[in-house]
């Protein structure tokens, strides 16, 4: 095992570079005790690893990671241990260990220069704060100051060369290709216990360190072994192949510091690739946590920036616009309400120390989340730790080192610690439950206390655990934990190879093509889940995790070929598809307990308990006599000579074959990577460190200003790139369903996965906006933008600069002019801010930029509003420092082409959201000039309905065409009824069309009529339901297509008179009417193949243009005789006249045939019930509510069938009609019993006044 020992300290520095580093940057606030300063690494043994090159910014940042840390005798000066991460640029980390301590600073030079910076800190702070003389006295005469502020403190906490003794930080260090946390912390506290302990170790540090480094090899998966620290053995083991991969950190600590809620949720945020920032004091606890979590994901691994301890001179990364995982230190004093955030809309934060997590907006319930938590807390529980976590974990923790195992057993105060299963059972005796259970079980006659004792002797027995006690209930522990999230995801892709995409192509070119391709069908594997688990599901197969996942599946065919994790995760996903083909039932969505942790605990003991090798014991090197001697308490340096290199071939050679063993295997491990020659692997792994949306790791080396304008510029660049690749799968996916929509190709989106796409958009652009911001102000930084944008509009509207009223008055005033024209709705971006202030619902200001997002793309209006935001170039300044994406004029433009591709489709990703609030419409009703609608005097009334409800009767008062009204956000609208009272002395009206618009989204709605409203004319209906359809064409065309008399312009948006009267006899041929018939049919078999979710308005496929009423008109059309002169006869008529017949033979009691009798009863029925409707519907409305509720009861093809066969229809039509030809009537019996498996559910609109 690679072991490089570091010493960080700066004793050995003359006093003159001292002071030069010190007032660097002086901060007068700050006493120089509590000042830091630059560290720098001493010594590392050995100089270099080829294959593990030094990183020498890296450690010595990482080390001590807020620098070089000076104290006297009245601090606390104990050790502190903290591990640590390197990331390189690949991806590929290497693990540090590090444990600080103080020595006493000899050097004169240094001690005089710490009292010259106090002289220089108390002048300058003299000058800056002069207290009141009396409060200086009372304070250093008494030399209390609790009543005072921290900074008068910190005034007279001084250093006096002549009694203090000055103690300096140092470090020690071990570099490892993994991470065997416990043992390595053991070695280095060993190391340290023996340099500061009155008895020397029996030999020099330097054979114990050159034992560390050449002679303990890195144990073969699924092996222990032992070896020998300076005062005692030291065991580690390493899972093997088949197990989850290592992970030595203690879950146990993370659950006591958040509890069990709450490392669930920040779980969430992880794997939904949130921005998360770990808080804490304590560097060991950010780097528990943080490995934690992540270890958790198996078998997905975390794709961003992780950097779990964030040294001090890195700060400018947490304005890094991508998804991070970082740990923040924190000083202690300090709280929350003080840290300023770049970012905080899409941020999870965690402040481990006070145990508490602030979530990001909108965050979905991980699925079973319920039994997922009660899961692991029966496992807590079990161990003692209560579910909801330990708040004094940190004052129980040193405790517990001191007490041996056996004393915790008969302690009966460490209810939260764990102890033996005696103790938990103890415990758990508190619990009524298990209280009830007891007193059954021992009407039985069996003691459950002497059970648990048996069982634990018993495995005692059989198996001699080599490590202490408490060692192995944290192995036990985290294994349970880890078995049981594992679990979770084994569950949940179980069939997930079933929905992998393999490519067509080969690999080198699917290689180079990934980003574009599709590699998972997600939309088939949504339908399969159950519906609670898709808000989170559908986010989750959005992330960079999920993607490298299966992209590593797609590489890896064969077995061999295959990442280890990827192989130990498929081994559990094939074990759950035996067991379900033996027991199907089991593949539900109902929560199944994790089933693999005996066996996994199992394999950890019998490692535990035979060792499988047991390393050289250190002995003395070739060293001169005298070296390797040093002085108490003070870390020496150490012989160079014996450590740089390792042993040669002598009589070592031997003892050392594991080791030759141990690295050809890694050599094997780092050359063989997915088996491809080395020019293939170095495209691949440069490929990798692009691969995702940005930089995917920060260099920790020097950081001069280029450097961090390189950074950020990369960082500019993967915003770019991510909004591209964003905008594209969001228009891929969006223009795939609108082909379906045209019959072409399969839906490929959900609801549920349009809203996640929509939201990913959000989360980017607030990123954007928090990318190199001045001042952070609010949590959405786009918000607090719009906000500083709307106040200097209102400040020059103030001041007369510019109007914006005007139109809108002017287009309220008018009535009935002489050309009725639906005013265009004003483009403004402020006017759109304001609809979002006005919805109270509404409370936060990410939220409130998350429905303005969506109302603007709604309105296809984000690339203009943006591009209108930004176009304050004063403002922009103001808000964002120079390296900002907002300031970099040419990305900033792309940035703004990328999102114009919105236009291109249809949203209506406010309208669906935001289903409760208020909306204002308005209403344009246009009636013929031509023929005296001027002269109406009835009073008219309309309703409007919509997917999400109807308005009601809504009066409209005479000889007003235009009118606004608020109602509750109706949806897509589908229909518009519309009739009048009859009153009056000219009670006729010739409606030529309606429209509706949304005030707020700007969607307007036309309803074609082109019919009279009137007794005694056309139908003579009084009212009539209008199905309408959104206008796609932009405003200006609106409005012209609106001032242009309809009657002239296209007959085709008038629905034609559906009465058969030589005139306006359509004249479709048979083939046609057929053809009409099928395409009718199978818009609404599509309609009901789509996810419900998705499925547009069944009211336009029954009534509209092309409609099922439309379709069938013409097949009763077609052979009508000729009526008489002057009359126009209806298929109403017919119906009726039909109805007349089968009621007159069923009195005559002369029926055919018992199922002709049922149909005919059910069709006079139908025709009887819409005869006596209240409603005053005309006679083609009558037709269009009959042909409607057929469909709905499924009774079209039985009608028609008994249509042919009757008497009245050889009266009334020719030889050569449609309906008089059985071979046609056949086919279209056929065609519409294809609607028999669909449940037609039918607008209220349309049946109201008809209970039947």
């Amino acid at each position: 095992a690679l072991c490089q020992y570091i010493q960080a300290s700066k004793t050995r520095d003359g006093a003159s570079r001292f002071i030069s580093s010190a007032t660097e940057g002086e901060n007068f606030e700050q006493t120089p005790l509590r000042r830091t300063f630059k560290s720098k690494v001493l010594a590392r043994y050995p100089e270099n690893v080829e294959w593990n090159p030094f990183d020498q910014d890296a450690v010595g940042m990482l080390c001590m990671p807020k620098g070089l840390a000076f104290k006297t005798q009245a601090d606390c000066r104990e050790p502190q241990f903290h591990s640590f991460i390197i990331t390189r640029e690949d991806g590929s980390r290497t693990f540090g260990f590090s444990l600080t301590f103080f020595e006493e600073v000899t050097s004169k030079q240094i001690c005089s220069a710490m009292q010259t910076l106090y002289h220089m800190h108390n002048a300058e702070y003299d000058i800056l704060h002069v207290p009141p003389s009396n409060d200086r006295e009372s304070c250093s005469s008494t030399g209390d100051c609790n009543g005072t502020a921290a900074s008068k403190l910190q005034r007279f906490n001084s250093y006096d060369i002549s009694r203090d003794t000055l103690y300096v930080s140092k470090c020690i260090c071990l570099i490892t290709p993994m991470s065997f946390m416990k043992a390595c912390k053991k070695v280095l506290e060993q190391l340290h216990q023996a340099v500061t302990s009155p008895q020397p170790p029996p030999l020099p540090l330097e054979s114990y360190i050159y034992n560390i480094l050449y002679e303990v090899p890195l144990p073969p998966a699924g092996r222990s072994l032992k070896f020998s620290g300076v005062y005692g053995p030291i065991i580690c083991q390493r899972p093997s192949t088949s197990e989850l991969p290592l992970f030595d950190f203690p879950v146990k600590e993370v659950f006591e510091l958040l509890g069990v809620e709450n490392v669930v949720q920040l779980f969430t945020c992880a794997l939904l690739e949130f921005q998360i920032l770990l808080y804490s004091q304590h560097y060991q606890r950010l780097m528990t946590v943080a490995e934690t979590i992540t270890a958790l994901m198996f078998p997905f691994q975390w794709q961003h920036v992780y950097v779990p301890i964030l040294p001090a001179s890195l700060l400018h990364f947490l304005d890094a616009p991508v998804p991070y995982l970082m740990g923040l230190h924190s000083n202690g004093l300090d709280d929350r309400s003080k840290l300023e955030l770049p970012q905080e809309a899409n941020l999870c934060f965690v402040d481990i120390d006070n145990h508490f997590i602030e979530l990001p907006e909108d965050l979905p319930q991980f699925p079973n989340k319920l039994e997922f938590v009660q899961e692991i807390s029966e496992i807590l529980m079990a161990f003692g730790i209560p579910p909801e976590g330990n708040l004094h974990c940190s004052e129980s923790a040193s405790k517990m080192k001191s007490l041996r195992a056996c004393d915790l057993v008969s302690d009966k105060r460490n209810g939260n610690i764990a102890g033996s299963p005696l103790n938990s059972y103890e415990l758990l005796k508190e619990n009524e439950t298990i209280a009830r259970l007891q007193a059954l079980v021992k009407r039985t006659g069996v003691s459950l206390e002497k059970l648990e004792v048996r069982e634990e002797t018993s495995s005692k027995k059989d198996l001699k655990i080599q490590c202490d006690e408490e060692e192995f209930k944290i192995y036990q522990l985290n294994i349970q934990i880890r078995e049981v999230f594992a679990n979770r995801f084994t569950q949940m892709f179980a069939d997930y190879e079933v929905f992998v995409i393999q490519p067509s192509q080969d690999k080198e070119s699917w290689f180079t093509n990934r980003e574009q391709m599709q590699n998972f069908d997600k939309a088939s594997f949504l339908s399969d889940q159950p519906e609670p688990y898709l808000p989170f599901l559908s986010r989750f197969l959005e992330t960079q995790m999920f993607a490298s996942f299966i992209d590593n599946k797609i590489m890896c065919h064969d077995e061999d070929d295959k990442d280890p994790v990827m192989r130990v995760f498929d081994s559990r996903v094939d074990k759950i598809r035996l067991l379900n083909v033996r027991t199907p039932t089991l593949r539900t969505s109902m929560y199944q307990k994790c089933t693999t942790i005996d066996e996994a605990e199992k394999s950890i003991e019998l490692r535990l308990a035979k060792i499988d090798h047991t390393a050289v014991h250190p002995h003395l090197l070739d060293m001169k006599i005298g070296q390797g001697k040093y002085e108490l308490g003070f870390f020496p340096k150490l012989q160079s000579d014996v450590l740089s290199t390792g042993p040669a071939s002598n009589k070592w050679t031997k003892r050392n074959a594991p080791a030759q063993w141990r690295r050809k295997d890694r050599q094997k491990q780092h050359t063989e990577h997915l088996r491809l020659d080395n020019d293939q692997r170095e495209k691949y792994i440069q490929e990798a460190r692009n691969l995702g949306s940005t930089i995917r790791q920060p260099k920790l080396s020097n950081l001069s200003p280029s450097v961090i304008a390189q950074t950020n510029w990369k960082f500019v660049e993967g915003l770019l790139k991510e909004c591209r690749n964003k905008t594209k799968r969001m228009l891929v996916e969006k223009m795939g369903r609108e082909a379906v929509e045209l019959g072409h190709g399969e839906v490929n989106i959900t609801g549920v996965e349009e809203n996640t796409l929509i939201a990913s958009l959000c989360d980017l652009l607030e990123r954007i906006w928090s990318h190199g911001l001045q001042v952070k102000q609010g949590k959405s930084a786009l918000w607090s933008h719009l906000l500083h944008y709307l106040e200097n509009r209102q400040r020059k509207t103030a001041s007369g600069s510019f109007s914006t009223s005007g139109i809108l008055l002017d287009s309220e005033r008018r009535k009935s002019d002489t050309s009725p024209v639906m005013s265009p709705l004003r483009i403004s971006l402020i006017q759109d801010m304001r609809h979002i202030q006005n919805i109270s619902e509404i409370k936060t200001d990410v939220g409130k930029a998350r429905a303005w997002v969506r109302l603007s793309m709604e309105k296809k209006l984000l690339s203009r509003h943006l591009k209108q935001l930004l176009s304050d170039h004063e403002l922009t300044k103001k808000l964002y420092k120079r390296y900002a994406f907002l300031r970099c004029d040419d990305e900033k433009e792309q940035f703004l082409y990328h999102l114009l591709s919105f236009n291109a489709v249809d949203y209506f990703c406010f309208t669906n959201v935001f289903t409760t609030i208020l909306i204002p419409y308005h209403i344009l009703i246009v009636p013929s000039k031509k023929l005296g609608g001027s002269m109406f005097t009835a009073n008219p009334w309309i309703c409007i309905s919509g997917e999400l409800g109807e308005t009601g009767v809504l009066q409209i008062p005479r000889n007003i065409l235009e009118m606004t009204f608020e109602c509750q956000n109706l949806g897509k609208l589908t229909t518009v009824q519309i009739g009048h009272d009859n009153s009056g002395l000219y009670a006729k009206w010739l409606v030529e069309y309606v429209m509706v618009r949304n005030e707020i989204t700007g969607h307007t709605y036309k309803f074609p009529c082109g019919r009279w409203l009137g007794k005694g004319m056309d139908d003579g209906s009084l009212e009539r339901i209008l199905v309408g359809e959104l206008l796609t064409s932009h405003t200006e065309a609106d409005e012209r297509q609106c001032r242009t008399p309809p009657l002239q312009q296209s007959p085709s948006m008038i629905r034609r008179f559906v009465t058969i009267s030589p005139n306006n006899k359509p004249k479709l041929n048979t083939g046609q009417i057929q053809e009409a018939i099928g395409e009718a049919v199978n818009g609404i078999v599509k309609h009901f193949h789509k996810p419900e979710k998705e499925r547009g308005s069944l009211t336009l496929l029954l009534c509209g243009e092309s409609g099922l009423v439309s379709a069938l008109e013409q097949v009763f059309q077609h052979g009508f005789k000729s009526p008489r002169l002057f009359k126009n006869v209806f298929i109403w008529d017919f119906l009726e006249k039909a109805q007349t017949y089968y009621e007159t033979l069923e009195q005559s009691e002369m029926v055919p045939e018992e199922n002709w009798q049922i149909r005919a009863r059910n069709f006079c029925r139908f025709i009887t019930a819409i005869n006596n409707t209240p409603r005053n519907i005309g006679k083609d409305g009558k037709f269009q509510m009959l042909v409607c509720l057929g469909a709905r009861d499924h009774l079209l093809h039985h009608w028609i069938a008994l249509l042919a066969d009757c008497p009245i229809t050889a009266q009334m039509y020719e030889d050569i009609a449609l309906i008089k030809d059985h071979t046609l009537v056949n086919s279209l019996i056929r065609v519409l019993q294809t609607l028999q498996e669909f449940n037609i559910t039918l607008e209220a609109s349309l049946v109201k006044g008809i209970d039947i």
